[in-house]
């Protein structure tokens, strides 16, 4: 059994989807091993995101990411990485596959709701980061 980190990004706290994308998760019989609610942190989302440290929109990013609370989200499952992806959709929710959390709840690109590793090595980093008692 795999896990992978799910962040539900201040949109979806202050939208309080925070039930209908969790729920998403349980159906797909996915299991919920931790979830947490709290103020973010600058400093983890700036070591999170460091890749993109040279793009245009990094700063915003970042400053979005801190706009309000988010939730940590901790998920386990066979093959969870990649059916969490699938279940997200794709960054931009008018690009998102019908059915998709973004395509059903997104409004935008930068109001896409939800962050979900991409990798099993970006779910092993991101969950070091945020469940450091975990890793």
């Amino acid at each position: 059994m795999t896990q992978t980190l799910v962040i539900l990004k201040p949109d979806a706290v202050r939208r309080r989807l925070i039930g209908e994308i969790v729920r998403v998760f349980e159906q797909k019989d996915l299991r919920i091993a931790e979830l947490r609610l709290c103020e973010p942190d600058r400093a983890m989302f700036e070591t999170m995101y460091i890749e993109h440290r040279n793009r245009p929109f990094f700063r915003e990013l970042i400053s979005f990411m801190c706009s309000g609370p988010i939730v940590l989200i901790l998920i386990e499952g066979k093959s969870v990485v990649s059916i969490v992806r699938s279940l997200v959709g794709a960054t931009n929710p008018s690009e998102a596959a019908p059915g998709t959390i973004r395509f059903r709840f997104g409004w935008s690109i930068d109001a896409n709701l939800i962050h979900a590793s991409a990798t099993e090595m970006d779910a092993k980093r991101e969950t070091r980061l945020f469940f450091p008692e975990r890793g």
